[in-house]
């Protein structure tokens, strides 16, 4: 079978771009062991499935890319959507959009590790379970990894709270301090208008054991464009260390849950149309409903 036979949904430039991609990603890898299964053939073959929805459903733009460096770091963002494309779409920028490539290796909540079938899926595609033994064993091996430090709270949000950040945990700040590695601080754009009416049934979540339960007016998520900003890289400092006392460590992942809010204000100001004649009234109303019944 031809190449153009096996990729007949992928047009000349994206089918000669990933296999440009993967030829470096390849040398890159060709000594690496990993323990969690992670799989560059499978990495490809996925990435070229799901490059369709990059390019032209989702219509990704990243800008910042000139502050990336080729070096490991921490990459820490808002987590938006109701289920984790933005963290998909991410790793597909660093790998397609970002020179040399990388594969992001993801931090994922242990209830998704532990999944038959997608748990071992995310692992060979580049995830962890986010604990601190395997961030440091990756960043030993020159890998970057991706952060969410809102967790489930990030994509658990109902319509009037989109765009909000919720407060950032600190674990990720103390596995930097230890291996001395700098944050990039990225945020994304447009995820949350992927579903965008959501209301999430937290009590049946809890009854089934699972962190999240969105009920969405749509089951498959809309072509909202999305952008993703990378924000210039955040240096460690040198007198801190992974023992150092909570305060100062709370008042740097601060600064960084700071940085990430005002990368969000500005991608907003530029965010691409998209059914802004129904979006923004509905938004309105529904800003309006929640305020109303909180203050009651």
């Amino acid at each position: 079978m031809s190449t153009n036979e096996q990729h007949w949904f992928l047009n000349p430039e994206d089918d000669a771009k990933i296999t440009e991609v993967f030829a470096t990603l390849r040398e890159r890898y060709k000594n690496y062991k990993d323990p969690w299964g992670f799989n560059i053939d499978l990495c490809e073959s996925a990435l070229r499935k799901l490059m369709p929805l990059y390019r032209s459903y989702f219509k990704v733009r990243v800008f910042g890319k000139e502050h990336v460096q080729d070096k490991p770091y921490l990459i820490v963002g808002n987590h938006t959507g109701q289920i984790p494309l933005d963290g998909m779409l991410v790793t597909m920028a660093f790998a397609l959009d970002i020179s040399p490539p990388r594969i992001l290796r993801a931090m994922v909540e242990r209830f998704l590790a532990q999944l038959p079938f997608l748990g071992d899926l995310t692992a060979q595609t580049g995830s962890i379970l986010g604990d601190r033994a395997n961030c440091e064993y990756l960043i030993d091996h020159g890998e970057s990894i991706l952060v969410f430090p809102e967790g489930v709270r990030g994509i658990s949000k109902n319509t009037p709270d989109y765009y909000k950040l919720a407060s950032f945990s600190q674990g990720f700040y103390r596995i930097a301090l230890q291996k001395k590695t700098p944050i990039l601080p990225i945020c994304v754009i447009g995820a949350e208008e992927m579903f965008p009416l959501v209301f999430h049934a937290k009590k049946i979540a809890s009854m089934l054991k699972i962190p999240s339960l969105p009920l969405s007016a749509n089951l498959l998520p809309l072509p909202s464009p999305i952008d993703i900003y990378i924000g210039k890289e955040i240096p460690i400092p040198e007198h801190m260390t992974a023992d150092s006392s909570d305060k100062e460590i709370k008042e740097r992942v601060f600064h960084i849950e700071n940085t990430v809010k005002k990368m969000i204000v500005q991608g907003l100001a530029n965010r691409r149309p998209f059914f802004d004649s129904i979006r923004r009234p509905v938004s309105k109303f529904l800003i309006k409903e929640f305020r109303s019944k909180s203050s009651t």
